[in-house]
C-alpha cells in the first residue's frame, strides 16, 4: 500500500528504486588493555591508521574537486589534529589498545564540540566518520559507507558524511534520502552539485526496508513508498516534462516579459569552472576563496599562488560579472593560524571580516592578489566582505580595497540581521550587497544550518528571512545598487521567482541548478514574481508561503 512521507528536499529531480543503506557503523572496539612494551608499537599502528585516513579523505578530495574536495580537506585536517593524536598517544601509554585509544579520544573531543555551542554540532558527523574510517582501519575490517551494488538504487542513511557525498556515483545512487541534515548542510550542497535528488531530515528514514521501492521528489520533500503504477507514471511524465523545458530554456536569465536577473553560479575553486560555463552561467555570483587556504591550516598560500587560481577563473568568463568573497575563516572553518582555539561559540565571535581585519597582512596580500590577477582582463571583478555587521564594518573593508589598490566593486555580504535592517547605512560605503541566505537564516532564527532538529526554521522560505531581503533589496534600490542572492536560497526556481519579486537584481547558485531556474523565470511575468512574493511574505509558516506562492504563480 502506497504511503507518503515527508521531509525537506534539497536537490531537484525525481528518483524511483529500492532502498539500500548505508553500511553499518563500526562496533565500539573492546577496553583490552595492552603490556607496557606493547604502547609504541600500538602508538606506530594508530599513527599509520590516522595518515592513511588522511591520504584517502585529500584523495577523494582531489578526485570528487570544487566544494567537495575543501570539505574532504578538512576532514583531513580533522584526523590529523595534534590535540587528538596527543590525546591517542596518552592513552595508549596507559594501557589503551590503538582502535580504543582512538574510538576514546575522538569522543572525548565529540563531546567538547556538542557543548561548544549548536553551530559546530554539525561537524559532529564529520569527525564520527573520521573516527570510523580510523577504527575500521586498525580492525581489519570494512569502511562505512556507501554499499557495493550492481543495480541503482536510492541511498538511506541516518546521515551522508562529506567522504561518501562526495563520491557517489550517480549511474547506481538515483538518489538519497538522511534522517538528519538541513537544507544548508554539507551533504546537501554536494548533492546539488552532483545533480542528485535528495531529501534529508525525513524522521524514520531509517526504519525503511531494504528493497523496499520508493519514490524521491527531491523539489517537494516527498517521500513514496510503494508508489503505486499510477503515481510513479505521473511521477516520470512530470520528470520527462521538467527536462523537455530545462533542454528549451537557454539564454540569460530573465521572466517572461524581459525583466533581466543574471544567473551566476557559485564556484569553489577552478574545478567547479567548467559546470558552470556548461550550464550557461552568465558569470560568478560567489567564488569562495577558502579552498586556497585549506591546503595548509598553518599558514596563508603565497601572493604568487592566490594569483595563479584566481586568474583561472576569472579568464573562464570575459566581460561577465566574477564577484569573489574574500576568506570566511572561523566557526566551522577554523585555520590555525587565524581564527582562535578557545571561543566558546565560535559562530557569535571572531570570524569572517572581522578575522581579516584582525590579521590585515591577511587581507592585504588577498586584495594585492586578485588585483594583479584581474590585471590586463576584461571581467567585471567585484569583492565582497562575510559577516559584515555594520556601516564601520563596511568602511573597514573598502578602505582595504582601496589600500591594495584593487580596481573593482566593493560590496558586503548580508548575513546577520543587522545588515539587512542597516543595509541603507552600509550601501553609504559600498557598491553592493549579496545575500547569503544561509547563515541570514541561522542568525534569524537561532537555528544551526547542519542540525537537522531544527530544519524548518533554516528554510528559507520562512516570512521573517524574506523580510529581510525585501529590506535589503528595497534599500539597494534607494541607493541605485544592485542586490543579489547567493545562498542556497536561490537554487529553488520557485523561491527564485520570489525573490526576484521582492527587488533582488541577481541570483548565484550551484550550476546543476541554473537550468531550472532560468526555465522557471521564463514561465512567469515580473507583476506575477511580485505577486507571489506578496502573498508569500503575507504567510505565517515557510509551508504556507512556498503554498501561497506556488497558488500565484500557478494561477489557482
Amino acid at each position: 500500500m502506497e504511503t507518503t512521507l515527508r521531509g525537506v528536499g534539497v536537490s531537484h529531480g525525481v528518483a524511483i528504486g529500492e532502498v539500500r543503506h548505508m553500511g553499518t557503523a563500526v562496533l565500539e572496539p573492546p577496553a583490552k588493555q595492552i603490556r607496557a612494551e606493547e604502547a609504541e608499537r600500538e602508538q606506530g599502528r594508530a599513527r599509520q591508521a590516522v595518515e592513511a585516513v588522511a591520504a584517502d579523505l585529500m584523495a577523494r578530495g582531489n578526485l570528487a574537486g570544487g566544494e567537495a574536495q575543501a570539505v574532504l580537506e578538512a576532514q583531513a585536517m580533522m584526523a590529523q589534529d595534534p590535540e587528538l593524536m596527543a590525546d591517542v598517544d596518552r592513552r595508549i601509554a596507559v594501557g589503551s589498545t590503538a582502535e580504543r585509544a582512538v574510538y576514546d579520544a575522538f569522543a572525548s573531543y565529540r563531546e567538547l564540540l556538542a557543548n561548544a555551542g549548536e553551530y559546530l554540532a554539525g561537524r559532529v558527523a564529520d569527525l564520527d566518520d573520521v573516527r570510523n574510517r580510523i577504527v575500521a582501519r586498525l580492525l581489519g575490517v570494512p569502511m562505512p559507507g556507501v554499499p557495493d551494488s550492481d543495480e541503482p538504487y536510492v541511498l538511506v542513511a541516518r546521515d551522508l558524511a562529506p567522504a561518501d557525498t562526495a563520491l557517489l556515483d550517480p549511474t547506481l545512487v538515483l538518489g538519497f534520502v538522511t534522517e538528519e541534515g538541513g537544507p544548508t548542510s554539507h551533504s546537501a550542497i554536494l548533492a546539488r552539485a552532483l545533480g542528485v535528488p535528495a531529501v534529508v531530515a525525513l524522521p524514520g528514514a531509517g526504519e525503511l526496508a531494504e528493497g523496499t521501492p520508493i519514490a524521491v521528489d527531491g523539489s517537494t520533500g516527498e517521500i513514496f513508498v510503494r508508489p503505486s503504477e499510477e503515481k510513479t507514471t505521473q511521477l516520470r511524465a512530470a520528470a520527462a516534462e521538467r527536462k523537455a523545458a530545462l533542454a528549451a530554456s537557454t539564454g540569460p536569465g530573465a521572466t517572461a516579459d524581459g525583466h533581466k536577473i543574471p544567473l551566476l553560479a557559485n564556484v569553489g575553486g577552478p574545478a567547479d569552472v567548467p559546470a558552470a560555463v556548461a550550464a550557461g552561467a552568465e558569470g560568478v555570483g560567489l567564488f569562495r576563496t577558502e579552498f586556497l587556504f585549506l591546503d595548509d591550516s598553518k599558514k596563508a598560500p603565497s601572493e604568487e599562488k592566490q594569483i595563479e587560481a584566481y586568474r583561472q577563473v576569472l579568464e573562464a568568463f570575459p566581460e561577465g560579472r566574477v564577484v569573489v568573497r574574500v576568506l570566511d575563516a572561523g566557526a566551522d572553518k577554523p585555520l590555525d593560524f587565524l581564527t582562535p582555539a578557545d571561543e566558546p561559540n565560535p559562530a557569535l565571535g571572531v570570524r569572517g571580516l572581522r578575522t581579516l581585519l584582525d590579521h590585515p597582512h591577511v587581507l592585504h596580500t588577498q586584495l594585492t592578489a586578485l588585483a594583479k590577477a584581474a590585471e590586463g582582463l576584461p571581467v567585471y571583478l567585484e569583492v565582497m566582505a562575510p559577516m559584515v555587521a555594520d556601516r564601520i564594518d563596511a568602511k573597514a573593508f573598502a578602505d582595504a580595497c582601496r589600500e591594495a589598490g584593487l580596481r573593482a566593486k566593493f560590496g558586503a555580504m548580508v548575513e546577520i540581521p543587522s545588515a539587512a535592517l542597516r543595509a541603507r547605512s552600509i550601501l553609504q560605503e559600498v557598491e553592493f550587497l549579496s545575500l547569503g541566505t544561509n547563515d541570514l537564516a541561522q542568525y534569524t532564527f537561532a537555528a544551526d544550518r547542519q542540525v537537522g532538529a531544527v530544519s524548518r526554521l533554516q528554510d528559507p522560505w520562512q516570512p521573517a528571512l524574506l523580510d529581510l531581503v525585501a529590506l535589503s533589496a528595497d534599500a539597494a534600490k534607494a541607493e541605485g545598487k544592485s542586490c543579489g542572492v547567493c545562498g542556497e536560497a536561490a537554487s529553488d526556481p520557485l523561491l527564485a521567482c520570489v525573490l526576484t519579486g521582492l527587488g533582488v537584481t541577481s541570483l548565484s547558485m550551484g550550476a546543476a541548478s541554473l537550468p531550472y531556474v532560468r526555465a522557471a523565470l521564463a514561465k512567469h511575468t515580473l507583476a506575477q514574481c511580485e505577486r507571489a512574493a506578496a502573498a508569500a511574505r503575507a504567510a505565517d509558516s515557510a509551508a504556507e508561503a512556498r503554498e501561497a506562492a506556488r497558488a500565484v504563480l500557478s494561477g489557482e
